[in-house]
């Protein structure tokens, strides 16, 4: 598996913001649980390689939702999606989207990744996984987490067909 730096590094960011977080005491630190993990993906996604150093205790229901392009749309085949993503904020806004549905449904844990960039059919866009101790909290939150975030993430979706472009979506 390729390595990708911009990913680990900002893993061990939010792993230092949450400790930071929970050292001072802030109001959302004690209901957080540890395990948020935001994940870049500026070129592949591999979904399930995400959960690779995810601890499972306590969870009796793992819910996950993948995410991937469409190879026809509207009777035309799509050549592939273009995301364009405001790249300072998305990180920040998946994790608020994380802590909320941790907070929400009392999660064990969230991962989330999204795609930037050219998409082509087929390929993984987007990868949601959580952990709650019952698989009635996995799945509500598995859905309200991919609802908000495409309410709320600083994306932008073209869709490239064989004789179309199109717009779809996005904040703005």
């Amino acid at each position: 598996m390729v390595v990708n730096v911009s990913h680990y590094l900002s893993m061990i960011w939010l792993t230092h913001f949450m400790k930071q977080m929970i050292e001072k005491g802030l109001p959302h630190a004690k209901a957080m649980h540890p395990q948020i993990v935001i994940a870049e993906a500026p070129d592949t996604l591999e979904p399930y390689a995400l959960l690779k150093n995810i601890n499972f205790d306590g969870s009796g229901g793992v819910v996950s939702f993948v995410g991937i392009t469409r190879g026809r749309e509207n009777e035309e085949n799509v050549l592939h999606l273009e995301f364009d993503a405001w790249k300072e904020e998305l990180p920040k806004t998946l994790y608020k989207l994380a802590v909320e549905a941790s907070e929400k449904y009392n999660l064990n844990f969230v991962v989330i990744s999204h795609r930037v960039g050219k998409v082509y059919p087929e390929e993984p866009i987007v990868a949601i996984h959580v952990g709650a101790k019952h698989r009635k909290e996995a799945f509500k939150s598995c859905e309200w987490l991919i609802d908000s975030l495409k309410n709320q993430a600083p994306l932008w979706k073209k869709e490239v067909r064989e004789n179309s472009i199109e717009w779809k979506g996005g904040l703005g």
